[in-house]
């Protein structure tokens, strides 16, 4: 099968926080036999601050960031595709390939919406009577997304989707996995996340406030954004921190905290990519609470949850070494069992009906 596939950035994630689940399910899809072209805007600086080369399992085509560039681009991916693919939040000239992709899939072929910001596309939409994709998405032969479970999936039913297939985010066993710490790095708590409007108020409340509740912990802020907001004294900005340094940023903290955007937590079981890169690399989670959590991770046992940055606090007051370790020691085993790209790949070949290859978890198999 020939896949080709609109999004924001394969090579960065600078600005990017779906890098990490194109890399791994596009890599998983790639290991069946899936020739793989990835085709992103040359915008937001994401070249000037790639994170990887080129990768053996796709070829990567890098557009002008112009309207003559997006068409000459998709008038390429189009003449050979099995699945033409338009990712949602590319960045550039959205809209138009929105509305371009279905009427571009060539005789035989066949083209999927991938939401990867589902329960904000949604929400969007429900706000705007004339938004395009109340037009866009039943021409659609299918719609994956990030997440979201049943009400995601409802609701694309509502708006005229064919199909509407979760593919949640996983781990890359060979990319995320537990390294030695960092000395410059321990803490008691880190949080990973770039500063997003639906997040930032969710930030305050479960990361500085537990932060200004316990002086006498450390806490370490990375992600790109946070420059000038106003925190504690014993809470250090990283900045942006590249997807080669997630590994050690997990293993660095005593426990490692994730907070859902607004939209993703009132929706629910959409964990994000950091919930499964985290785990993957052994961390002790702690996240804000979410409908579905314990599809994935067993509360108390693989994760810790809170509903509250005082919460936050209690349950970082009472953590030691031994609990962490062996919290995070579970959660790598659930993840690495029910939760890789190689599980994810399947569903998405599953779903389209072409043949799989026997199921490889990668890095773990050989521990």
């Amino acid at each position: 099968m020939r896949l080709r596939f609109f999004g924001s950035s394969l090579v960065s994630s600078y600005w990017n926080g779906a890098a990490t689940y194109y890399r791994g399910l596009l890599k998983a899809l790639a290991a069946h036999g899936v020739d793989v072209v990835f085709y992103e805007p040359d915008a937001y600086q994401r070249q000037q601050h790639r994170d990887i080369v080129d990768p053996p399992w796709a070829r990567v085509v890098v557009y002008p960031a112009t309207a003559d560039g997006w068409r000459r681009a998709l008038d390429e991916a189009a003449h050979d595709a099995d699945l033409l693919v338009k990712a949602s939040g590319v960045g550039v000239f959205d809209r138009e390939l929105e509305i371009a992709v279905p009427d571009a899939v060539r005789p035989g072929a066949a083209c999927a919406w991938w939401d990867v910001d589902a329960p904000a596309t949604l929400d969007a939409v429900a706000a705007n009577p004339d938004d395009h994709l109340r037009g866009a998405v039943p021409r659609y032969d299918l719609v994956f997304t990030y997440g979201g479970g049943d009400p995601v999936v409802q609701a694309y039913m509502a708006l005229g989707a064919r199909a509407c297939v979760p593919i949640y985010n996983a781990v890359d066993p060979d990319t995320h996995h537990p390294v030695a710490a960092r000395d410059e790095w321990r803490c008691d708590l880190g949080f990973l996340g770039n500063r997003l409007p639906d997040r930032e108020a969710r930030v305050e409340d479960f990361f500085l406030d537990a932060a200004a509740r316990l002086p006498a912990k450390s806490f370490l802020l990375g992600g790109a954004g946070w420059e000038d907001k106003p925190v504690s004294a014993n809470v250090r900005r990283l900045g942006h921190v590249g997807s080669v340094d997630h590994n050690a940023f997990f293993c660095s903290s005593l426990a490692t905290l994730n907070v859902n955007r607004a939209s993703m937590a009132r929706y629910g079981f959409s964990p994000p990519t950091r919930v499964f890169e985290a785990a993957g690399a052994g961390a002790c989670l702690i996240t804000d609470r979410w409908e579905g959590i314990d599809r994935f991770l067993e509360p108390e046992r693989e994760i810790l949850v809170a509903d509250s940055g005082a919460e936050v606090a209690a349950l970082l007051d009472g953590l030691d070494e031994t609990r962490a370790k062996s919290i995070g020691a579970a959660g790598r085993e659930r993840v690495l069992a029910e939760h890789t790209y190689a599980h994810r790949a399947r569903t998405v070949l599953d779903r389209l009906g072409v043949p799989v290859r026997p199921l490889s978890l990668g890095r773990e198999a050989a521990e």
